[in-house]
C-alpha cells in the first residue's frame, strides 16, 4: 500500500516539476545575425 502511495507521489511531483519548469528552449533559440552584425559586416551580406 505505501509503495503505491510513493509511486503516486513521485508521479505527481514529476508532473508538477515539468509543468512549472522555467526553461523554454524556444526563448533562447538564435534566429541568425542581428542588425549590429549586419552594420559591422556590411549590408551586402544582408541579402539572402
Amino acid at each position: 500500500m505505501s509503495q503505491r502511495i510513493d509511486q503516486i507521489f513521485t508521479a505527481w511531483h514529476r508532473l508538477i516539476d515539468r509543468a512549472f519548469d522555467g526553461y523554454r528552449p524556444e526563448r533562447h533559440y538564435m534566429r541568425g545575425p542581428g542588425p549590429k552584425w549586419y552594420a559591422k559586416h556590411g549590408a551586402a551580406t544582408a541579402s539572402p
